[in-house]
């Protein structure tokens, strides 16, 4: 008789071994299974015996537990439940020496393991648990000893190809090359970066869903740049390719930090020569022009420059990195000549004068909210026609894109042609001396103050823009014709006789448009 023991796991191992094969090695020559067929994929990672009963405190997932059958002989009306508890806790199979103190499992047991996929394995009777526990355990470290072997070897090699220089592209083929499957790199948005592979495997990784395909995330420094997604034939991707993938992952990692470093020194390079350019500062046209045409920008050509500003509220760091990404990737589909640059506080892009601007924004705008709660107002300038023109296009463009804002609330976009009197109302620097202007013109009606005083200024605004025609102003505003006279002969007394003297009018509708724009 066997003493009863209680072993608990020997230990953890990482990667293991399908019970299917655990039943091809030679001390389980003779082993049966009785049940459970479905699962004899399931992963062997260590090894337990069970000798009393209460065992359940002691398993551990992707365990094959091993029994004489002593702590169950007395209770074999419990042992179907006894299987369901064991396949809740994970465990890989429970094999069973029969004859000594159980001479076959109940069928409610083979049932609940053949409806459960677990596998019930009968053992021989001449082969002791440590001949078991010694084969089994040394296959599973061997396997692990190849495993991470060949891990190394991969991290090697991919870490060869980012020394020789190479990028995400080089990282994805030779993780294809590796596991013969399809690897694409994707950013944080899902776009393909780089991708490599056996063409019809590609195909298929771009129309199979995630629960197809196995997946990696990218991190660097905290911050999540992508994820490795590989696909292959069915079952071509196990659990210890896995490992290969997570040494592409952080290869990758550190190619998209490198790139990230290059790209913030160029962006510095192109937003420094943008604003000399915009600010009269680069030199003659020829230089301009060549400098450029470095970048891949072409300055040569009519262009408009628009401008696209934060509106307030929000990470202003976080969203202007953003604002950057989102319009260079707009401007590279509508216009890839054209020049994109950040500055501190704003994004100016520069491009053909045929292109539909307000799409381009539109796109940007789209792209924008899709991975932050925030918005932009963007300007844009008249056609420049040359380098020297450009100075005063950037001003007009950061002109519409205020302007745009004060009249039109955030998310505005608006050009400088069509800001109208606004345009020159803006150029005026002394905000005290229009209030000024307001109160004296409105008086009273300048203040919120009253809920009646913005009442009669939308009263004042419908009469100035109908040209004092009292049938078409009570219609819009839905008055009696007595009611609007009545109100007419209101305003009068408060600000004079505007309905004889255009000149009053005049002062009034500047004085309203202030309002409007200054938010006073």
């Amino acid at each position: 008789m066997e003493p009863p023991v209680r072993l608990a796991s020997t230990g953890t191992i990482t990667h293991g071994v399908a019970v299917g094969e655990v039943l091809g090695v030679s001390t389980l020559a003779g082993a049966r299974l009785i049940a459970g067929e479905r699962g004899l994929d399931r992963i062997v990672q260590r090894l337990n015996v069970m000798e009393v009963p209460d065992i359940l405190a002691w398993v551990k997932p992707h365990e094959l537990l091993l029994t004489t059958g002593y702590p169950l002989r007395n209770t074999p009306q419990s042992l179907d439940r006894l299987v369901a508890d064991l396949d809740e806790r994970g465990l890989a199979a429970l094999a069973i020496k029969l004859g000594r103190y159980l001479d076959e499992l109940p069928d409610v047991m083979v049932e609940q393991a053949d409806r459960l996929g677990f596998p019930l394995i009968q053992l021989p009777d001449d082969v002791g648990f440590d001949d078991i526990l010694n084969q089994v355990l040394t296959d599973i470290l061997n396997r692990q000893a190849g495993v991470l072997a060949r891990v190394e070897e991969a991290h090697r090699a991919l870490v060869a190809v980012v020394l020789a220089g190479g990028g995400l592209r080089e990282v994805a083929a030779e993780v294809a090359g590796l596991l013969d499957v399809a690897v694409a790199v994707l950013d944080g948005t899902g776009q393909t970066l780089a991708a490599a592979g056996p063409a019809d495997y590609l195909t298929a990784l771009r129309g199979a869903p995630d629960s197809h395909r196995t997946s990696v995330p990218v991190v660097a420094g905290g911050h999540h740049h992508g994820r490795i997604v590989a696909y292959g034939p069915a079952g071509s991707i196990d659990d210890n390719d896995v490992g290969i993938l997570e040494r592409a992952a952080t290869v990758a990692a550190l190619v998209v930090t490198r790139q990230e470093a290059v790209n913030a020194v160029e962006s510095k390079y192109r937003a420094d020569f943008l604003r000399d350019v915009l600010t009269g500062r680069a030199g003659g046209s020829e230089r301009v022009v060549s400098r450029a045409r470095a970048f891949g920008w072409d300055l040569e050509r009519p262009v408009t420059v628009l401008v696209a500003e934060l509106d307030p509220d929000g990470d202003e760091r976080a969203a202007q990195d953003r604002l950057v990404a989102c319009w260079t990737a707009a401007l590279r589909r509508h216009d890839p000549r054209g020049a994109v640059a950040g500055f501190s506080h704003e994004v100016v892009a520069v491009v053909d004068a045929a292109a539909d601007t307000a799409r381009l924004a539109r796109d940007a705008a789209a792209a924008f909210a899709e991975c932050l709660p925030a918005t932009f107002s963007t300007g844009a300038s008249r056609t420049a026609t040359g380098t020297q023109q450009l100075a005063e296009a950037y001003g007009q463009a950061l002109k519409a894109s205020r302007v745009g804002r004060q009249l039109h609330g955030p998310g505005a976009v608006a050009h400088f042609d069509q800001l109208g009197v606004y345009r020159l109302l803006s150029l005026v620097g002394d905000t005290d001396e229009l209030h000024a202007f307001v109160r004296e013109t409105l008086g009273r009606l300048a203040s919120d103050d009253d809920a009646e005083n913005a009442d009669l200024r939308r009263t004042l605004q419908v009469l100035l823009e109908t040209n004092l025609n009292v049938a078409e102003t009570a219609r819009r505003l839905h008055f009696h014709y007595n009611t609007l006279r009545y109100r007419i002969g209101k305003l009068e007394r408060l600000l004079g006789n505007f309905t004889e003297d255009a000149h009053l009018r005049l002062n009034l509708t500047l004085a309203l448009h202030v309002l409007r724009m200054r938010g006073i």
